[in-house]
């Protein structure tokens, strides 16, 4: 696994909270023994509904997933993560993570990036509003930005 220094790219808002692994990806996928191909089965109850945020074409190829609160809660299924970085992820930022799916984040190379509750909404906010607004996100410094926004936050990680 390769050590990741530096994110930057797009977003997608994720405006929901209290987002389980069940959610993330559904039971009937955990019988695949290889770890590709996840990302078909990424949130698949909500993409059937044309309006979920990821079938919206401006957020294709988004490394980054601005969640709610309470993200990756439930079972210790490392699947939920295969499944976010099959898709394209390289990042999810959220308030608050399940710690197992944290835990399960840093083992497999994607980053979970906890900030406080104000600036996660902040945050999603500005990507909703701007689907094509650049996010950076830099591991030295700790610190999440929009630098044309002026936003920055900043965050621990072991």
């Amino acid at each position: 696994m390769q050590a990741i220094s530096h994110i930057q790219g797009t977003a997608v808002p994720l405006e929901r909270s209290d987002i389980d692994t069940d959610q993330i990806i559904p039971a009937e996928w955990l019988k695949r023994v290889e770890r590709t191909g996840f990302g078909q089965g990424l949130f698949e109850q909500w993409r059937k509904d044309p309006n979920f945020i990821l079938n919206d074409p401006q957020r294709s190829n988004s490394p980054i997933l601005v969640a709610g609160p309470n993200f990756g809660t439930g079972s210790s299924r490392e699947h939920a993560v295969w499944a976010l970085m099959d898709y394209g992820f390289k990042a999810v930022v959220s308030s608050r993570f399940g710690d197992i799916f944290q835990n399960n984040c840093t083992k497999n190379g994607l980053l979970p990036i906890k900030i406080d509750p104000q600036s996660a909404q902040e945050l999603s906010s500005i990507v909703k509003e701007q689907p094509q607004i650049v996010v950076s996100i830099d591991v030295a410094s700790k610190k999440i930005s929009i630098p044309v926004t002026g936003f920055e936050a900043s965050f621990e990680m072991d």
